[in-house]
């Protein structure tokens, strides 16, 4: 009876932030781009001043990652957004063609509903608060409960920066009793007119089979493949960098290593160099154990861990305290093979291939088993093998000679900010861009007309003239046009 009570009390404060959010929505879309650009100012600096006390308290009550790379996670969730989006045009007029005489006119979606992962929670909040607000949408947040006293502080952080300018604090507000009838409720209220859903698969398919639009991101399981003509050190620099920056939270982060048979001697002796620790083959099977659950699914338990801790959770006593990421030797792909699923944690799978074509083919298969769309790493100096490979491999970033987690959001390449990564349809999702504002605004088409039906019965007529031989009386159009309806009816019989 209490858990009932607690599920019909969690529906009815959606209903009521919902509520309150939409007439927020309402003032939003009365401010210019100036007065847009100004609040979204103001959120960005609270975010920065809070960064370090929120990252501290996401890292305390999670118990995941690290709490000086939350920090980076913030800054870059807040400024490194805001530098982005500050002069893009959200509002009003966007574009004007003189010479087509069009016009595109920027209109908000109106209510966002935004998924918090536990894994990014304070990070994801402050960038999507700032990509809808520029966009001129409110947003409600469903809050991971693993992360509810993060989340909801941060929140607060943004509605206090929101108040002190005579915004709304009501565009931005979040779910206290976190249920999943309350996620239900969000995602299906007709208020809601867009979910941002950033998760793990069931919440991002349950939102894509609410009934309402949505934009998310599935589960990441980037391969990276070490080519022939890559800078090894630097390329397992980035790799080591990438997997242990917050101890692997990053869906965008490596999972797996792929080199050819020639380089695999080169390769392992340089991740022994920088800290990694192979295990061998009865620790490779223990950990993997570990790894998932009896129900298929990675074991919250290594989730942003450390090597430590994770060697301590699966009781591998001959782990190094000085390892920074473990790595295993693995021959297939597939649901019960652990070290092909996405692994949010300090762990990698090692994959030797006898060329670059059965390297490329084994790229393809771990993708298309898992984390389609996603995210493709590849360290080499050949343009045209990194060409190539683009071509065929089924991921929507491709980052080349950088770090998987950061090079994914926009940290360390020069893609779109953005803490919500699209997987494109062949990953199940709406987008496959780094989802900004202009993914969260309707564009309206004005279009003056140049042409008349004339016009057009003319041109036809002369485009057909062609088709039946020519004919000396051009003006006749009512005739070439009876001519060519005759023709193609004899040819259809």
């Amino acid at each position: 009876m209490e858990n009932q009570d607690k599920d019909l009390r969690s529906i009815q404060e959606v209903r009521n932030l919902l509520r309150e959010a939409e007439k927020a929505q309402k003032i939003l879309v009365t401010y210019d781009q100036a007065k847009i650009n100004n609040i979204i100012k103001v959120v960005t600096d609270a975010c920065i001043q809070n960064a370090v006390r929120l990252a501290k308290m996401a890292n305390e009550e999670t118990g995941f990652g690290i709490w000086q790379d939350k920090v980076i996670k913030n800054v870059f969730g807040s400024r490194g957004v805001y530098e982005a989006i500050k002069d893009q045009k959200t509002i009003g007029i966007l574009k004007e063609d003189k010479e087509k005489m069009t016009i595109d006119v920027g209109t908000a979606v109106g209510v966002i509903a935004g998924i918090v992962p536990s894994t990014n929670p304070t990070s994801t909040v402050m960038y999507k608060s700032l990509i809808s607000i520029k966009a001129g949408n409110s947003i409600v947040f469903s809050p991971h409960p693993g992360a509810l006293k993060c989340i909801l502080e941060t929140v607060e952080v943004i509605r206090k920066a929101l108040k002190s300018v005579g915004c709304p604090e009501t565009a931005v507000s979040c779910i206290s009793i976190p249920t999943m009838e309350a996620t239900q409720e969000l995602m299906k209220n007709n208020i809601t007119k867009l979910i941002l859903a950033t998760g793990g698969y069931a919440m991002v398919k349950s939102a894509y089979s609410s009934g309402t639009p949505a934009i998310g991101v599935g589960a990441g399981n980037g391969p990276a493949f070490i080519e022939k003509t890559a800078d090894v050190k630097q390329a397992v620099k980035r790799i080591m960098d990438s997997k242990t920056f917050d101890n692997g939270t990053i869906c965008a982060s490596e999972q797996s290593v792929v080199v050819e048979r020639c380089m695999e001697d080169t390769v392992k002796k340089e991740f022994l160099a920088q800290g990694a620790y192979f295990l061998d083959e009865q620790e490779a099977k223990q950990l993997g154990n570990f790894i998932l659950r009896a129900n298929g699914t990675m074991n919250p338990q290594i989730v942003g861990k450390s090597v430590k801790k994770i060697a301590e959770l699966a009781n591998l006593t001959r782990v190094p305290d000085s390892a920074r990421v473990l790595i295993a030797k693995e021959c297939k792909v597939g649901h019960t093979v652990p070290y092909s699923h996405e692994k949010l944690a300090p762990i990698l799978a090692f994959y030797v291939e006898d060329n670059e074509d059965t390297a490329l083919d084994r790229i393809c298969e771990i993708l298309y088993f898992e984390g389609m769309g996603h995210t493709f790493c590849m360290h080499s100096k050949n343009e045209e093998l990194v060409k190539r490979f683009s071509l065929r491999v089924p991921a929507s970033r491709i980052l080349i000679n950088t770090l998987g987690s950061l090079g994914g959001v926009g940290a360390t390449t020069n893609l779109f900010p953005a803490l919500t990564l699209g997987c494109g349809a062949v990953g199940g999702s709406s987008s496959s861009n780094n989802i900004g504002p202009l993914d969260l605004i309707n564009i309206k088409r004005v279009a003056y007309g140049v042409r008349e039906v004339e016009e057009l019965r003319k041109d036809a007529a002369l485009e057909g003239s062609s088709d039946v031989g020519g004919c000396s009386n051009m003006g006749d159009i009512s005739q070439l046009v009876d001519t060519l309806v005759k023709k193609i009816m004899k040819e259809l019989v």
